[in-house]
């Protein structure tokens, strides 16, 4: 019993970082376009990470992209600003999308 608890524990440890990005970017409309693993609107957050994996500087590129916006990187499509993501907010997001495997 204590074995299984322990190992609940270490389970809920590790996911809930994901899961608390994940409820954020659902609260600030990230997946009104987007998802973890398939294209919407826009590309899956997976792809995007596979596109920025090992690249420096990636996180804050797309936390730039988060709050102003950008174009034309994955097609014809722009993704708008999102005025109601803070700077912070943005880095967080856009660190959790990279973590993403």
């Amino acid at each position: 019993m204590k074995r299984t608890l322990i190992t609940l524990a270490m389970t809920l440890a590790v996911a809930a970082p994901a899961f608390a990005d994940q409820a954020m970017a659902t609260s600030k409309n990230c997946m009104a376009c987007h998802s973890v693993d398939k294209k919407l609107v826009g590309p899956a957050f997976k792809e995007i990470a596979a596109k920025y994996a090992g690249q420096a500087g990636a996180a804050d590129k797309l936390a730039d992209k988060i709050v102003k916006g950008g174009s034309g990187v994955w097609g014809p499509v722009p993704m708008p600003a999102n005025a109601q993501v803070n700077a912070a907010e943005a880095k967080k997001l856009a660190t959790w999308v990279l973590s993403l495997k």
